[in-house]
C-alpha cells in the first residue's frame, strides 16, 4: 500500500514537472495560403496583415513580437494567423523566403527580417534604382532572385540555415507565388485594409493598432 502511494506521488511530481508546451511551434498551412500558429482552441484568434518592406510593421515586430509570442502565443491564449499584404516586389520575395521552412520556423524567420529591414531594404532599393532597366525585362521569378541578391536578404537567410538551393526553389516556387499574390489580393482589394499592420481579432477588425502598445490592451481585453 505504501509502495502504490510512493509510485502515485511520483507520477503527480512528474506531471507537475513536465513542461508546458510552446505553442510557437505549432502550425499549419491553410488553404489560402496563411499560416497560422498557436494552439487551436485559443480564446482569442489574431489575424495580422503584414509587408517586409512596411516601416510600421518593422517597428510593430520589434516592439511586441517577443512579447507576444512569449506571452500569449506559447502559452496557448492566442494563435495568429499571417497574411501577406504584399506591396512590391521585394516584400515578394521578403514573404517566400520567410515561408520557405514551413510554419515552423516562420515566426523566427519573419522577425529576423524585419530586424534587419533597415540594411536589405536600403540596399535593395539602390540595387532596383541602379537596374531598373534590366529587372522590367525580366520574368518575376527571375525578378525575385535578382532583388534577392541585390539587397542582400539571400546573405540573411544563409545565416539562417538555407542554402542557395534551397533559396531558389522557393523563390521560383509558381503555386507559393500564386498564393502570395491572391493574398495581395484579397488583402488590398477585396478586404480593403487600411494599411499594415493590420490585425482582426477574433473576425473583427481592430481599429488604430499599428503599434503593440495600441494592440495589447485590446487583446487582454478579449482575453478578460
Amino acid at each position: 500500500m505504501k509502495r502504490l502511494a510512493l509510485a502515485a506521488l511520483a507520477g503527480i511530481l512528474l506531471i507537475a514537472a513536465a513542461p508546458a508546451r510552446d505553442w510557437t511551434t505549432v502550425g499549419v498551412m491553410k488553404p489560402n495560403g496563411s499560416y497560422v500558429i498557436g494552439n487551436p482552441a485559443a480564446k482569442t484568434k489574431l489575424v495580422e496583415y503584414l509587408s517586409y518592406t512596411c516601416s510600421h510593421c518593422a517597428e510593430f515586430s520589434q516592439q511586441g513580437a517577443a512579447v507576444l509570442k512569449r506571452d500569449y502565443i506559447a502559452r496557448g491564449r492566442t494563435s495568429i494567423e499571417v497574411r501577406h499584404a504584399i506591396r512590391d516586389t521585394m516584400d515578394y520575395a521578403a514573404a517566400l523566403l520567410a515561408r520557405c521552412d514551413g510554419p515552423a520556423k516562420f515566426l523566427g524567420h519573419s522577425d529576423a527580417i524585419f530586424a534587419a529591414q533597415g540594411d536589405w531594404y536600403t540596399q535593395g532599393l539602390f540595387f532596383e534604382a541602379s537596374n531598373g532597366k534590366r529587372l522590367a525585362a525580366m520574368n518575376i521569378t527571375q525578378q525575385l532572385t535578382a532583388l534577392t541578391l541585390g539587397s542582400g536578404l539571400d546573405s540573411l537567410m544563409r545565416k539562417r540555415g538555407m542554402s542557395e538551393q534551397r533559396i531558389g526553389a522557393c523563390l521560383a516556387n509558381a503555386a507559393q507565388q500564386k498564393l502570395m499574390e491572391d493574398q495581395a489580393s484579397e488583402a488590398w482589394d477585396t478586404r480593403k485594409i487600411p494599411g499594415t499592420p493590420a490585425f482582426y481579432l477574433n473576425g473583427a477588425l481592430v481599429k488604430d493598432t499599428g503599434t503593440w502598445a495600441a494592440l495589447k490592451p485590446k487583446l487582454d481585453a478579449a482575453l478578460n
